[in-house]
């Protein structure tokens, strides 16, 4: 048996159909019906970051558009409560699935180096949730509205950085354990 290899692949094809499921369940039940109903997109989709003018911007259009409010909250406390779980367990399983970082270099890695690998699925989970956290706090009338204000685009450009290197030490990783098998 190799390293790695005890994940079975039908459980992570099962994680990755339930992610496209839920992914599905936000954009067409709450991200396009809000976009239609403002004209603007969610702040969650901004792949290349935003900043706080952005969220003070959202804020107001919010203020003005009961019905958008009522669409994000709800998305907040629906499907982006199960996605960032649903995520970080298959990245998390994936990264298993490979095996030990020394089987994706080829060479043996330093110590803290395959520690932190491990760690990165969870570093996306944990600033998917609290750009979750953040949003729900500052598009409300909160007291520490306008902390959230601030801390929410950093959160997303955390998790988007965060999500970006899992994808590419999982396709790295995936190259050279395939051209190993070869």
């Amino acid at each position: 048996m190799k390293a790695g290899s005890a994940i079975p692949l039908w459980i992570i094809a099962l994680l990755a159909a339930l992610c496209l499921v839920v992914l599905g369940w936000t954009t067409f039940g709450y991200t396009v019906p809000f976009e239609h109903e403002t004209g603007q997109a969610v702040l969650d989709t901004y792949f290349s970051g935003y900043d706080v003018s952005a969220v003070f911007h959202m804020q107001t259009l919010l203020d003005q558009n009961e019905t958008a409010n009522r669409i994000l909250r709800a998305m907040y406390l629906g499907p982006e409560l199960i996605f960032p779980a649903l995520l970080t367990a298959l990245l998390f399983l994936i990264f298993l699935r490979l095996g030990p970082i020394e089987t994706w270099r080829g060479k043996q890695a330093p110590r803290l180096l395959g520690r932190i690998t491990y760690i990165l699925p969870f570093l996306y989970g944990f600033a998917d949730y609290g750009e979750n956290i953040s949003s729900l706090v500052a598009f409300s009338d909160s007291g520490a509205a306008g902390f959230a204000a601030q801390v929410l685009p950093w959160m997303t450009k955390l998790k988007f950085a965060s999500l970006a290197v899992c994808a590419i030490l999982i396709v790295r990783g995936a190259l050279l354990h395939q051209s190993r098998e070869s």
